[in-house]
């Protein structure tokens, strides 16, 4: 009887090993991915080429057919923009970090969201970047790994598009394609009439035009552009930033004129969403607007477009047609503003799950 009993545990421990014989395996968590754009690692050709390359061969934000857009791509565009982006990426890197401020500012909303949700011990915040480090794929794992079972994804774009709001969530379920197992997933929607934001915008706008010792004539609300064609097949983008500024200008209490929607940032020879802010720009000053300012509800951080292309190269462009007081208004940062926000959606996204 012993050597049957014997036998019979031995087998029962080969088929059943005991939990020791695994890695400990960790559960009950929930996590938050605050998602960004992304950033170059630096703004040398390198760096510069291996972001670009990535950004401009997704099919999200370039839809030509790769017969026709690859050669341009790798053929042109690979080969004089990296330089001249790197060069921009230059004049606002934060060069005690040694990164570009997205990052930074990505970085300290997670750690402020954390901070702000620490009553709720079994969360997890963290953040990535749609192109370049820290990735998707490798933040979903890392949250796994820590326990994670649901995950929420918040996409950092007040308005939707397929351009950036679409392609986190393809990215995102990209790399939950190649897990065995998969945690439970939620992804954060728009929140461009949130009033919350709204608010949020309004006061910080209202804050930094108190700041100034001069009163601006117009104010332009200055959106990332989409090529037209993107909302001819309907993308909701351009509503959602109309819908937006709309609701801005009704708390803000401003006559109507004085807040201008306009879109940045176009890139090739396809028509973009209009009116163009470099164009609005310069047409105010020779229209003989002395006195601009210009923010950017589109951004939850300052990043290239709005410290380089408003900061810099649209100032300067007022200036040289007849402008005389410019000034570029923050986005919301880390701010205690931005940071409600922030903690708004997070938390009208988690309901049920914390």
């Amino acid at each position: 009887m012993a050597d049957r009993k014997s036998a019979n545990n031995t087998t029962d421990t080969a088929m059943n090993p005991r939990p020791a014989d695994h890695p400990t395996v960790r559960s009950g968590k929930v996590g938050v991915l605050l998602i960004n754009l992304g950033t170059p690692d630096g703004y040398d050709k390198a760096n510069m080429r291996r972001y670009l390359a990535e950004f401009l061969t997704d099919v999200r934000v370039i839809e030509w057919p790769r017969a026709i857009w690859y050669p341009i791509l790798f053929g042109i565009v690979l080969n004089t923009r990296p330089a001249r982006s790197g060069a921009a990426y230059a004049k606002i890197w934060n060069h005690e970090r040694d990164e570009s401020p997205l990052r930074t500012f990505t970085r300290s909303q997670s750690d402020h969201l954390a901070v702000s949700l620490a009553s709720h011990r079994n969360l997890i915040v963290d953040w990535a970047m749609r192109y370049g480090q820290p990735s998707i794929r490798d933040r979903v794992a890392a949250l796994q790994e820590q326990g994670c079972e649901r995950i929420l994804a918040v996409p950092l774009y007040p308005q939707y598009s397929a351009t950036t709001t679409a392609t986190v969530n393809d990215k995102l379920f990209q790399a939950l394609s190649a897990m065995r197992w998969m945690p439970a997933i939620r992804t954060a929607y728009a929140w461009h009439d949130d009033p919350v934001y709204i608010d949020a915008l309004a006061t910080s706008i209202e804050q930094h035009l108190a700041g100034l010792d001069f009163e601006p004539e117009k104010v332009i609300a200055s959106y990332h552009g989409i090529p037209q064609s993107y909302f001819d097949r309907g993308d909701p983008y351009y509503c959602h930033c109309k819908k937006t500024s709309r609701l801005l200008e009704a708390r803000l209490g401003w006559k109507s004129g004085r807040l201008l929607t306009c879109f940045q940032s176009r890139f090739g020879p396809e028509e973009w969403l209009q009116p163009y802010t470099d164009k609005t720009v310069e047409e105010l000053a020779d229209q003989g607007i002395k006195n601009l300012a210009v923010f950017n509800p589109g951004f939850v951080s300052d990043c290239l477009e709005t410290l380089e292309e408003i900061a810099v190269e649209a100032a300067a462009s007022f200036h040289e047609h007849g402008g005389e007081r410019f000034s570029h208004i923050p986005c919301l940062n880390d701010s205690e503003a931005g940071m409600k926000v922030i903690e708004h959606i997070v938390r009208r996204e988690l309901g049920g799950w914390i």
